[in-house]
């Protein structure tokens, strides 16, 4: 067997260390933001947890997609990868600087503010304290990865579970601290429109947003063609889960209407069933999950610079895997920069994470697009590559994610200001990109993918060469 190159990414992590970082990204702010949003654009209670468990289903079609592309196409880049063998290098580079300037700096942006709105409260720091917060935790925990991966993933481990227990807890008071205090107002039912229910839809997949983010762990997951499927879907379950048992909490104790006018309904339940300590139990709920969803996502997040940097001649140094951290510290490096940058940006607006959100969003969407229709080209292009797992009901299944891409962009084109085409904007600038593409071969760029032996067990027969290519 091959030695596997010492610079290369190193299969470190357990299914139980890849689900915990799934959650951690996924079950962040958003579950104490939107839920007031979605009890506003819905008709009844049912409407309201079914449009909860019609997003868990929709994450679902979406994890067992990527499931496939990342048993059959294990590597540290994940969507940069996928892209890259579907629709050439090209449209794979201009990913990796729309993820690199956009979409993950963008939201590591967003969360960190979050982050330092909470931090502010406790201790102020003046009008520029949350951006003061928010780049002082990117600065920190970019340093953590940058040590390494052990370190991150030892961190990312214990605030999950800590957030989880917190969210847990706050299920708890929910649904049994009902028993005995006064039922709320049942709200009078009412059939909203068709746009109604699909911008609640946007709200709740929003909330599930981030579990995609699993497709960069597949370079470094132990057994990546077995594994990567029980990563996904044991997620996902997770996730749906806590997701559908915290709504019917909230409902319980404040009801539809008091979701609707409730501007912190988590706060709001806690204040209602456990007194001011249930206030502040959520408010450090809400920080732990900020700092869980921004740690997970440093980690995850420069992992396709580290791809990137192996296909393009500038910044080459961005391209080493560091091997006594196991982790792409140039590439943490360079993200935190941009990160801090965006952060500077939002610090000038109103809202920052609302500025974030109208940054990313519409970009985020259209290269998932781009990523469900990769799965049928790469079932055409490459029939006689070895696939560990399929997906069900092909070709339905990645037909009903690429319609919710498609959906979902143009909701967030038309739901988003001036934001999304600054966003847009940025990711044009990164054309000139192009013409510094390195010469070298799929082959050539080895360390870029999993080891040798990593890759030998996921796919014992020989890998297809993309058109154009030589062996």
């Amino acid at each position: 067997m091959t030695e596997p190159h010492r610079s290369d990414p190193q299969p470190t992590l357990s299914v139980f260390d890849a689900v915990t970082i799934m959650v951690g990204i996924v079950v962040g702010i958003g579950i104490f933001k939107t839920p007031s949003l979605i009890a506003a654009n819905v008709g009844s209670e049912a409407a309201f947890l079914g449009v909860w468990v019609a997003g868990g289903l929709v994450t679902l079609i979406g994890a067992l997609c990527y499931a496939e592309l990342a048993a059959a196409h294990p590597h540290a880049g994940g969507e940069y990868h996928f892209l890259g063998r579907a629709y050439g290098r090209p449209v794979a580079v201009l990913f990796g600087w729309a993820r690199g300037s956009v979409i993950q700096t963008g939201a590591i942006a967003a969360v960190a503010f979050v982050l330092g709105d909470y931090a502010a409260q406790v201790v102020p720091l003046g009008p520029y304290g949350p951006a003061l917060y928010a780049a002082l935790a990117i600065v920190v925990l970019t340093g953590l990865n940058v040590a390494g991966t052990i370190q991150s993933k030892t961190l990312q481990i214990a605030v999950t579970f800590i957030e989880v227990g917190l969210i847990a807890a706050i299920i708890g008071w929910g649904l049994f601290g009902s028993v005995g205090a006064a039922a709320p107002a049942a709200a009078a039912a009412a059939t909203p429109n068709a746009g109604a229910l699909g911008l609640a839809m946007i709200f709740v997949l929003l909330t599930y947003g981030g579990w995609n983010e699993a497709a960069y762990l597949s370079g470094e997951l132990r057994d990546p063609g077995r594994n990567m499927v029980r990563v996904l879907v044991i997620g996902t379950a997770v996730l749906v889960g806590l997701y559908v048992a915290a709504n019917a909490a909230l409902l319980a104790i404040l009801g539809l209407d008091g979701l609707r006018g409730s501007q912190a309904v988590a706060t709001d339940m806690m204040r209602r069933v456990a007194g001011e300590s249930g206030a502040l139990i959520v408010s450090l709920a809400i920080v732990v999950a900020a700092l869980s969803t921004l740690n997970a996502t440093i980690f995850t997040g420069a992992r396709v610079y580290f791809a990137m940097a192996r296909d393009i001649t500038l910044l080459p140094r961005v391209g080493d895997w560091n091997e006594r951290g196991r982790a792409p510290a140039n590439g943490l490096i360079a993200q935190g920069a941009v990160a801090l940058l965006l952060v500077a940006l939002g610090a000038a607006s109103r809202d920052g994470f609302q500025a974030m959100v109208d940054y990313s969003a519409p970009v985020f969407w259209a290269f998932l697009l781009l990523v469900a229709l990769a799965l049928p080209i790469l079932r055409w292009r490459e029939p006689d590559r070895v696939r560990p797992f399929k997906v069900p009901l092909y070709p339905l299944t990645p037909a009903l994610f690429a319609l919710t891409c498609a959906y979902m962009l143009h909701a967030s084109l038309a739901y988003t200001g001036k934001g999304a085409l600054i966003g847009l904007g940025v990711v044009l600038a990164g054309l000139p990109l192009l013409l510094f593409q390195s010469r070298r071969s799929e082959d050539e760029r080895s360390p870029a993918s999993p080891p040798a032996d990593v890759a030998l067990a996921a796919s014992p027969a020989p890998i297809l060469v993309q058109p154009g290519e030589r062996r």
